[in-house]
């Protein structure tokens, strides 16, 4: 009888098997398949559907109008359906070495593939996760290579509550008795402490740079930028709320005035080199502002600072001491002689011109700093490129 409930309940989802696995016989679906060419096959078993189609940034990009700007968005191919109601799509191209994500559309209803157990959460949306191996992608890989730590972190806050950061420790750090530099690598808008380690891939990359020699061994500090949360959604007192991207203090110069206290906890609780030529740091897209502000705001805190996609001034409504006198302060830190200031930004980037014009700003003063400009938009694929590229101009 039990039997016969779940049997009829999944087959009331259109068709859909969902399981797609062998638990009463029959033959698992395998999607995706890579072959031996990089090409990729997609698969998903919905027999009383009537479109299914794929979407992810393996496809073209299609570009979506916003009153913030143009986004590049994931594109969409139909899947053909085949005997029994199996529906494919093979690329029709083998794809370049890159984390890949992707999503199915069953009759306009977006859903994970349930023949791939590897998901990733990219602020309330969950996608389906594969890699193609060769060249860049195999630092996002897990390989034979001593591996770091990675700890979540409580700490207390002026704010009032204790917050969560998640913290990476080198190979070694345990039984090593040394210290080390430190690395603060902020999110975006929409992200919280777990975006660098699931989306941006941040402790294979740190683990794999290092063990190849390309990047110093570093403490790296992953905070959580939204300031009105204690921690990622569903790691909180206030139990498994539905992530958003909420802007509600998010770039209003809290986050910036409170983060001297995280760089304080660290210094007091593990081994650090605390002092500015062993502190950098970088972020993406809300995470590259607040590196922007925090940095030139506290001049004598950080030697490296990276911008990634980053947005530059504050909104309009904004007042805050910490964006008072942009152009004072960055002539301040300037004269302090950063030992790197860094940005990157792909070419189609909604803030791309943003950029642009904050660096016409620091070239009209004769500021120096290392330009790295990318295709593509305002995408984690770019943001894991940009972390590879800059963690091993760190601490030399």
């Amino acid at each position: 009888m039990k039997r016969a409930i779940i049997l009829a309940f999944v087959a009331g989802l259109c068709g859909m098997a969902f399981a797609q696995q062998s638990l009463w016989g029959g033959q698992p679906v395998v999607s995706p398949e890579i072959h031996a060419d990089n090409t990729v096959t997609f698969r998903l078993a919905a027999p009383d559907c009537t479109k299914v189609q794929v979407t992810g940034d393996f496809l073209p990009p299609q570009t979506i109008e916003t009153p913030d700007g143009n986004y590049d968005m994931p594109g969409v191919a139909d899947m053909t359906r085949g005997d029994g109601g199996l529906w494919e799509y093979t690329t029709p191209e083998p794809l370049a070495p890159e984390l890949y994500n992707y999503n199915f559309f069953v009759d306009g209803v977006r859903v994970t593939d349930p023949a791939n157990v590897y998901t990733i959460r990219d602020v309330a949306n969950v996608m389906s996760v594969f890699i193609i191996g060769g060249d860049r992608a195999d630092l996002y890989k897990v390989n034979a290579v001593p591996h770091g730590t990675v700890a979540r972190t409580w700490y207390p806050s002026g704010l009032g509550f204790n917050r969560r950061m998640s913290v990476y420790t080198p190979a070694g750090y345990e039984s090593s008795g040394i210290a080390y530099p430190v690395f603060y690598l902020l999110h975006g808008m929409g992200g919280d402490e777990e975006a660098w380690l699931a989306l941006g891939r941040a402790a294979q990359i740190l683990d794999n740079l290092i063990a190849e020699g390309k990047a110093e061994p570093m403490i790296v500090v992953m905070t959580n930028g939204n300031v009105n949360q204690e921690a990622a959604p569903g790691e909180a007192a206030a139990g498994f709320t539905v992530p958003a991207a909420d802007r509600t203090q998010a770039m209003d110069g809290t986050f910036e005035t409170y983060f001297p206290e995280v760089v304080n906890y660290i210094d007091n609780h593990y081994r650090t080199l605390a002092d500015k030529r062993h502190r950098a740091i970088a972020g993406l897209s809300m995470g590259g502002f607040h590196s922007l502000h925090i940095s030139k705001y506290y001049p004598d805190m950080f030697d490296y600072v990276g911008l990634f996609s980053a947005a530059i001034l504050p909104r309009d409504e904004v007042s805050s001491p910490v964006y008072d006198d942009t152009e004072g302060k960055l002539k301040v830190q300037f004269e302090k002689n950063p030992a790197l200031y860094w940005i990157a930004i792909g070419n189609t980037d909604f803030l791309y011109e943003n950029n642009a014009e904050f660096r016409r700003l620091l070239d009209k003063n004769g500021y120096p700093y290392t330009y790295y400009e990318t295709g593509g938009g305002h995408i984690w694929r770019n943001w894991r490129i940009y972390l590879s590229e800059f963690l091993p101009l760190l601490f030399k």
